[in-house]
């Protein structure tokens, strides 16, 4: 992959050395000589948001905020769309905006900031390179009248950078939207060969999986994502349902407990509440469970 210098960075993007400085020392961006695409579009989303008034500690604190709101989410002005609502961050993420940092959903208000569709997917990757063509996908794939270019681009991503991992994850989930899981599953696992340590591969080819009844092999691919992510709610919740499904009571006694730690107010948090109160008085784990929960 080619890399920038720091003086490149700073004449594309028309930075100042001072700028840069600052978002290093703020922690939005890791210091360093060498760029790669991925730097150059995580830098340029970085100088919009503060050019909008966004203040480097609200930008930083909406990032860690939606890692913990999104388990399995590296990077998410890399991973969902962007923009600021006054002087707050939200993210479009699975056709939703969320205020992370609130952990609310809003209200898309943000116009100006969707990108108009483009049928000259060849001129756009010469023109911008890979990361501007997975932003432009980013931007494309909420709607629906709009998703033919997402999909487009992002296949002109894979075939300038085929181990694009985000690329494979975002066309996986248009197609498992649309009930084509068989291309869905068919990117799910390209994005885990390209990184085998991305969590949220892991759980969405579970989704796959337990949607065309593959139960057994769903549990294994949720447990993966754990084992990366032991946090991720929401793969405890679904493991907890999955094994629900296999008649395996106890195994999901324990995803429940999980997932309620990890989520003691939402509204999943009730149904998983009473799938605990229902087990714990069953008959079979009465004794097992008494005074754990």
């Amino acid at each position: 992959m080619h890399r920038y210098s720091r003086t490149d960075l700073l004449r594309i993007l028309r930075l100042t050395a001072r700028q840069l400085v600052g978002w290093e020392k703020a922690g939005l961006i890791a210091p360093g000589n060498t760029y790669s695409f991925f730097d150059l579009l995580q830098v340029k989303k970085v100088r919009d948001l503060c050019a909008r008034r966004v203040r480097p500690a609200v930008i930083r604190e909406s990032l860690q905020a939606m890692q913990k709101q999104v388990a399995g989410m590296e990077n998410p002005l890399l991973e969902a769309g962007a923009y600021s609502t006054g002087t707050r961050v939200v993210f479009r993420h699975d056709g939703r905006a969320l205020e992370p940092i609130a952990g609310q959903f809003v209200m898309d208000f943000a116009p100006a900031e969707k990108v108009v569709a483009t049928t000259n997917v060849r001129s756009l990757a010469s023109e911008q390179g890979v990361a501007e063509l997975f932003a432009r996908g980013i931007a494309l794939e909420d709607e629906p009248s709009t998703q033919t270019d997402a999909i487009a681009i992002y296949q002109k991503v894979l075939e300038l950078e085929p181990q694009h991992a985000a690329a494979h994850i975002n066309l996986g989930t248009i197609f498992y939207n649309r009930q084509d899981y068989i291309k869905a599953e068919l990117h799910y696992r390209a994005a885990i060969e390209a990184d085998p340590r991305y969590a949220l591969a892991y759980f969405d080819l579970g989704n796959v999986l337990d949607e065309t009844g593959r139960v057994p092999e769903a549990i294994k691919a949720y447990s993966t994502a754990l084992v990366l992510a032991p946090t991720y709610g929401d793969a405890h919740y679904n493991l907890a349902l999955a094994y629900e499904k296999m008649k395996q009571p106890r195994n999901a006694l324990r995803h429940w407990k999980a997932y309620v730690r990890l989520d003691s107010s939402g509204p999943w948090s009730i149904h998983a509440r009473n799938q605990i109160r229902r087990i714990l008085t069953s008959d079979s784990l009465k004794i097992v469970y008494r005074g754990k929960s």
